[in-house]
């Protein structure tokens, strides 16, 4: 429990960063999550020999090369206007250079799926240590999130919510989809670990030594938030986050530097939620869900203090020990009851009594976010106000 928990806790302070520092209302953190979780096993996932010695890496390679040849042909066409080409013919062009590109990956990829499926059942990894794979997972979710940015951070904060929500969504679908890339519902399992496993280690000792590792992530991580929180730089994202018009009047280039923070962000929440899928030692695509990878984690932002990576830290453990723990404490006293009432009463509980008991982790959570925000709007741990004179 502690190891998921600590796991949440870096992913939340990704999302602080964004929340707390820049005020981007982002809930496509699902998408980050399975983007790096998908990564991280591509780069540390032992080779799949089969598929290496197949024709499936030259039928990619093929496809990878036109989608280079075609993106690169779009970029310079949307760009057009600059030699003198009007806006209507630019746009034009850019969609059917768009759409040619997309027809021809698709027929070159659509081959080259079902021999990979057929001959090898998916691409496998290229079996590098579990770290890089982490790295890589947190560079591509913020790639993804730059290219994201690229398309919300202009809109307003409703607008922007309901398109990372999308994205999020078709990325889930893509990973899910993929079979020859990530075997889809069938899973990725056994994962590798950074450290020694529980078969060579022991049960405790080998996830102490992973709660170890996430727990130096974190030390490492919320120093240099701090650092940076208390900057020059951490003073005008305060700056851009309190009064978006000031700081715009002094010269700062607003959406810039909103870019930079959603990046920032999207890094850590990738690189807790390689950590994250690495612990459970399993790829399912179907397992990413909005409750578990956006929901929760707003939540414990939320209730320890957007703003303060001390608070996103707390309320992450706060959060996941009560989501974790009213489980079986519901059944507990769900049982009691029913023995206590039938005794004494002769009640006969219903046949779902157990259902009801797994179903009340939502409503002790719903129960936590209206006693906290009722008694501490701000969060258990709100943001401390500097004032200078």
């Amino acid at each position: 429990m502690l190891v998921e928990a600590s796991c949440y806790a870096i992913i939340a302070l990704g999302l602080t960063i964004q929340w707390g520092y820049a005020g981007l209302f982002n809930v496509g953190l699902m998408g980050f999550v399975a983007i790096a979780a998908f990564t991280t096993v591509l780069i540390s996932y032992p080779v799949n020999d089969v598929f290496w010695s197949g024709d499936g890496p030259w039928m990619l390679g093929q496809a990878a090369l036109t989608l280079a040849i075609g993106v690169a042909i779009t970029l310079l066409l949307s760009r057009s206007t600059r030699i003198g080409v009007p806006k209507g013919l630019r746009t034009a062009l850019t969609l059917v250079a768009a759409a040619i590109t997309y027809l021809a990956v698709q027929g070159q990829l659509d081959p080259a799926a079902t021999l990979i499926e057929r001959e090898a059942g998916f691409i496998g990894g290229f079996g590098l240590p579990v770290w890089m794979g982490w790295a890589a997972g947190g560079v591509v979710a913020g790639l993804l999130g730059w290219a994201m940015g690229r398309i919300t951070l202009g809109l307003r904060a409703d607008y922007m919510a309901i398109a990372t929500l999308g994205i999020a969504e078709i990325v889930k679908a893509f990973l899910k989809n993929a079979d020859w890339l990530t075997r889809g519902t069938l899973t990725v399992s056994p994962l590798p670990w950074p450290v020694p496993t529980p078969q060579e280690l022991g049960f405790v000792a080998s996830r102490s030594a992973y709660l170890a590792v996430t727990a130096v992530m974190i030390v490492v991580l919320y120093v240099l938030l701090e650092r940076a929180w208390h900057s020059p730089w951490g003073r005008m994202m305060r700056a851009i986050r309190d009064n978006e018009v000031s700081a715009a009047a002094m010269g700062k280039d607003i959406n810039r530097r909103r870019l930079e923070m959603f990046v920032v962000g999207n890094f850590i929440i990738g690189l807790g939620g390689a950590a994250l899928i690495t612990f459970t030692t399993i790829f399912d695509p179907s397992s990413f869900a909005p409750l578990n990878h956006t929901f929760l984690i707003w939540v414990m932002v939320i209730l320890g203090g957007a703003g303060n990576n001390l608070g996103a830290i707390f309320g992450a453990l706060l959060v996941y020990v009560i989501w974790i723990m009213s489980e079986p404490v519901a059944i507990f006293l769900f049982t009691n009851a029913e023995q206590l009432g039938e005794r004494l009463f002769g009640w006969e509980a219903p046949a779902d009594l157990y259902t009801r008991a797994l179903q009340m982790r939502v409503f002790v959570i719903g129960l936590t976010i209206t006693l906290v925000l009722r008694f501490a709007p701000k969060g258990l741990l709100p943001e401390k106000v500097v004032k200078y004179d």
